[in-house]
């Protein structure tokens, strides 16, 4: 869509990530970020402005979009397998953004490298708020692309091949007479890839440096770690280049990010929630429980890719291309892309698909904690966990909870 190479943008972005990450370390990885967050909203501010200028106010675009049903906030059908409903989003949003927020180590390690205990949680009201501003931004974006599209819509069309180019389609065609503008929508995007992968690199380097090596090589001076970390950040970004192919054939990309986090995340979740909740949880009630959350998460997640659910569960918003000028004359669409690009015939799903498989991608993270704790602690019990004593400091405690709002 913008003429960018697809391949040479993902390995130049990989490439100058890599770069930073490894000179500069987390608190490269941590202004860096905040450079990038006002790029973000610059970009994001740039399309939504032009959008409103474009369709005479912002009140078509509320109009249009909850005549087109794109505003249905209070849908609470409680069926797990349907695909976004008030109860997918609260609930499994709860457990997915628990698990990034408090389990992540991207996350954690920044928690750490606060001044105090004070400083922590206020840069975490920051981050609230800062993103609030993204999400906002970028759900106005989305009403404003289906408002000025919603007569043609460009996937239906054929006018992009892919369901996240949509995004920069309306970027070139609505900015295009604005010198710099596209690209600041790019480097908008740009800034939110750079500022995620930078925190996977380092906080990988850091796990396997003060976990894997330290312990098992206590000799290596200090200096040597050092470059052992540089070393990591590099392979660790190499790797990350690779992982991109993998993400070209995941389908929608917030999706596809959502989903693993919630099947990483979860089982990680419901370990510290196992360790910090029950005082009889022990090791081997701790990794049994572990993997079983993976298995189970890993094993729906997959399951749906490869079978991905039917309209029925996404329910699909009718697309519209009347208003095109289409020689082969006007269509209309109610397929999702996902559905279209990736549906098995029926003759050849297993049972499991339109039933195991079609549970939300939303809650995989809330799937993987239960099972871990659930698992964790019948597994501790079996094992003699009722027998150890376990020391208070290592326990959520009432006294800690009220300490939050303190």
């Amino acid at each position: 869509v913008t003429g960018f190479n697809l391949w040479g943008a993902v390995v130049t972005t990989g490439v100058v990530c890599t770069f930073y990450c490894t000179l500069g370390g987390l608190k490269a990885v941590v202004w860096t970020d905040v450079f990038q967050v006002g790029i973000m909203v610059a970009g994001f501010s740039s399309v939504i402005i032009r959008a409103v200028v474009v369709q005479e106010g912002i009140g078509r675009i509320i109009n249009d979009s909850y005549y087109g049903g794109r505003l249905n906030f209070w849908d609470f059908n409680p069926n797990p397998l349907q695909r976004h409903t008030f109860w997918t989003i609260v609930i499994g949003g709860t457990f997915t953004w628990t698990g990034i927020y408090g389990v992540n180590q991207s996350q954690v390690q920044r928690y750490i490298a606060c001044k105090n205990r004070f400083h922590a949680k206020m840069s975490l009201y920051i981050n609230l708020l800062g993103l609030w501003m993204i999400l906002a931004c970028a759900a106005l974006c989305g009403l404003a692309l289906y408002s000025i599209y919603k007569d043609c819509d460009p996937w239906s069309a054929k006018k992009v091949s892919a369901f996240d180019q949509l995004m920069p389609y309306l970027v070139m065609d609505i900015l295009h007479e604005f010198p710099g503008l596209p690209g600041l929508f790019v480097a908008s995007a740009y800034s939110g890839t750079l500022s995620t992968v930078s925190s996977s690199i380092n906080a990988l380097a850091a796990v396997t440096v003060e976990d894997l090596i330290k312990p098992n090589f206590r000799s290596l001076s200090e200096k040597k770690l050092s470059w052992i970390s540089m070393g990591m950040s590099l392979f660790y970004g190499g790797v990350c280049i690779a992982m991109a192919a993998l993400a070209s054939v995941m389908g929608a990309l917030l999706q596809a990010a959502l989903s693993i986090f919630g099947m990483i995340g979860g089982p990680l979740l419901g370990l510290f929630s196992l360790g910090i909740l029950f005082s009889f949880a022990n090791g081997i009630g701790a990794f049994v429980g572990l993997v079983s959350g993976f298995i189970i998460s890993l094993w729906v997640g997959i399951g749906s890719q490869i079978y991905p659910p039917l309209p029925e569960r996404t329910k699909p918003l009718y697309l519209s291309t009347a208003g095109c000028n289409i020689s082969s004359g006007n269509l209309t669409s109610t397929e999702s892309p996902l559905t279209t690009v990736l549906n098995t015939p029926a003759a050849e799903r297993p049972a499991l698909a339109d039933n195991w498989y079609s549970l939300s991608y939303l809650y995989f993270s809330t799937l993987g904690t239960l099972t871990a704790v659930v698992v964790g602690i019948i597994i501790s019990l079996l094992t003699g966990g009722l027998k150890q004593k376990a020391d208070r400091k290592f326990l959520l405690t009432k006294e800690d909870f009220l300490s939050n709002f303190s």
